[in-house]
């Protein structure tokens, strides 16, 4: 067999880079190639159309082994374990209890718990655990930021009460004082003082991680890819930062921080995002030479702590690109999304369920969320692999890139007084925000699609008694109370075209789209399928046909139809033709619309067409212009 194996593969003669290149560019016919075919990311580096080995002479990714130092390819050794994580929102202890234990028995293994404040004591949190094994499961908390330290003390009675084995204990406690800076604008108490309390209360469970960076946050607001990496480390040593001053050792401070992650549906770029955050996490620990203070073999060369280094990763797919309508393709948006954190080898994961943009998720949904790690981890086996991407020439290549850009950030924000300073500044939330900006522009041109709003709608889809989610400011009302710092804007990228097409909605009076086909089949048939998808954006109702003879007869037939809009589908060279005529012949009872730009353009505006469709028009303008006319 290895005999016809070496034939079979001397048969095929080696091709060099330089012999690729010859046939890209004969195939380009003079087109250039750095256009064509090489993609700019919005990280600002550049993408080939192809790599090879050669691509991976210098990386320095490819020497790193699973499981150790700067733990590039993972943190694990023998397997690519995740924790399935899911969020319970405490409204009734004895009821989420309930709740908790149900979902433990379907496949969780990591609970996130988000309790009320004023109703802390020693009695809820003994009703919210009775039962759960916390031995066997991850246990994670959300809580006002003025009330983690309780929550600390009173876990600690609990589970000495209990008599737990304290070093089988896993889970977190979500402080983080940035993050309310960040979201919610509101700067409260001192920082320092706070995570050292919640660090001493905390000492006795060693496996609680209580200082978080919710990069998570920057994710849900539009951040791109870099933004998230770059922030998130500046954020993490603003801890490793402040508490080291403060006389806290480093390995201590280290082993404390967690990292939540967001996840966009850019599959390879955020494999790649998580493998190049370990690595840039391990060095930034690493130069505060953390002391390894007990008997382990995992050290360096100074006997420094190589455990500190270990980021603990947790992820949750991306909100930002979740949308109302046709809401069952956020199912694919989120599969993706869990899929690259999976392979990528993060620690545990959340996956958001489809419908959260509109409303609490229900049983249902919940459900499907958790199946979709465990089908990944069941049928995939995706578990069973560690860091497949390894040796990837496209995903190292990405790696180093992204590595590059994050941690370019990094030290400018660190160059310019840390993290802390740069929030108070309010230059992260400026950029992350001008981010979200860019990245609507990109959704209103099509350059960025969300499938099911701006590009191939549900044509007959109702929203009903959908809506999106109101957003409560920090005191639960509205967005009315004073801030300190400028905050992130949180609008999803779907967010304005949900709102034109809720306002057709929503208008009583949904405006019908008439496909004028005409003159050459395929030009026809290719800008009346554009065209559609084009208007049902808005919630039109579009009205296709196979073609007509005349512009007459064709627009006789619009009026039959009661249309509010005409559209003339043809060929480019055939509007000189056939747009001028049908225009007239419609005499102002409809909307005329050309779908296409043809070089006759400037002739048929003077004769009074206005309006024209094409992939170089703002879709979401166009859209909202329409609407104003036809809404009235």
């Amino acid at each position: 067999m290895a005999d016809k194996k070496e034939k079979l593969f001397s048969d095929f003669s080696p091709v060099s880079t330089e012999q690729w290149m010859a046939k890209v560019t004969a195939d380009l016919k003079g087109a250039d190639f750095e256009k064509k075919l090489v993609w700019k990311t919005n990280e600002g580096f550049k993408v080939k159309p192809f790599y090879r080995m050669e691509d991976l002479e210098g990386l320095k990714t490819t020497d790193a082994l699973p499981g150790e130092f700067p733990y590039l390819r993972g943190t694990k050794k023998d397997n690519n374990e995740w924790l399935v994580r899911q969020e319970v929102r405490v409204e009734s202890p004895k009821e989420a209890n309930t709740t908790a234990l149900d979902i433990l028995n379907k496949g969780i293994d990591s609970l996130s718990f988000h309790l009320k404040a004023k109703e802390l004591d020693e009695a809820y949190l003994e009703t919210l655990l009775n039962d759960i094994q916390a031995e066997c499961v991850e246990l994670n908390f959300s809580i006002c930021q003025g009330h983690a330290v309780k929550l600390a003390e009173l876990l600690v009675a609990y589970f000495q009460k209990k008599d737990y084995d304290v070093k089988k204990l896993h889970g977190s406690i979500n402080y983080d004082f940035f993050n309310k800076m960040l979201t919610k604008g509101k700067e409260k108490g001192d920082t320092l003082q706070a995570a050292k309390a919640l660090l001493e209360a905390i000492q006795p469970l060693p496996f609680y991680r209580v200082l978080n960076v919710n990069a998570r946050s920057l994710n849900n607001a539009g951040a791109y890819i870099s933004q998230e990496l770059g922030y998130a480390l500046a954020w993490g040593n603003e801890y490793m930062s402040q508490l080291t001053e403060a006389g806290i050792p480093a390995a201590v401070v280290a082993k404390k921080i967690k990292f939540n992650f967001g996840v966009s549906s850019n599959y390879f770029l955020e494999i790649a995002k998580f493998r190049a955050a370990r690595l840039l996490w391990a060095n930034i620990v690493a130069s505060y030479q953390p002391e390894c203070l007990r008997d382990c073999d995992n050290k360096g060369a100074n006997d420094e702590c190589r455990c500190a280094a270990k980021m603990k990763v947790h992820a949750e797919t991306s909100t930002f690109n979740l949308t109302l309508f046709d809401a069952h393709v956020n199912l694919l948006r989120t599969q993706s999304e869990a899929m690259s954190a999976a392979l990528a080898g993060v620690d545990s994961m959340t996956v958001v369920p489809f419908d959260a943009t509109y409303g609490t998720p229900d049983e249902f949904s919940e459900r499907l969320a958790r199946n979709q790690q465990l089908l990944l981890k069941e049928e995939s086996h995706f578990e069973k692999v560690i860091d497949p991407a390894a040796g990837s020439y496209y995903i190292e290549n990405l790696t180093t890139a992204i590595a590059k850009q994050a941690w370019e950030l990094f030290l400018s924000v660190e160059e310019a007084g840390g993290f802390y300073v740069a929030i108070k500044e309010g230059s992260v939330q400026a950029a992350v925000n001008e981010s979200n900006k860019a990245r609507h522009k990109a959704v209103a041109q099509r350059r960025e699609v969300l499938l099911g709003t701006n590009q191939f709608p549900n044509f007959n889809e109702q929203a009903g008694n959908k809506a999106p989610l109101e957003k409560t400011c920090c005191c639960g009302g509205q967005e009315t109370c004073e801030k300190d710092v400028d905050t992130l804007i949180f609008d999803r990228a779907s967010s304005e075209f949900e709102a034109l097409r809720l306002e057709t909605e929503a208008s009583g009076k949904r405006p019908k789209a008439f496909m004028l086909t005409i003159g050459n089949l395929a030009m026809r048939q290719a800008r009346a399928q554009y065209s559609c998808n084009f208007l049902a954006c808005a919630g039109y109702e579009v009205i296709d046909n196979l073609g007509f003879e005349t512009v007459e007869a064709g627009v006789e037939a619009a009026m039959a139809a009661k249309a509010d809009i005409v559209v003339i589908c043809s060929s480019d060279e055939e509007y000189e033709t056939y747009a001028v005529p049908a225009y007239q012949a419609l005499n102002g009872r409809a909307l005329f619309i050309v779908a296409g730009n043809p070089e006759c353009t400037d002739a048929l505006k003077a004769s009074g067409i206005e309006n024209f469709i094409h992939v170089r028009v703002n879709v979401l303008e166009t859209l909202k212009e329409f609407n104003a006319k036809l809404l009235k």
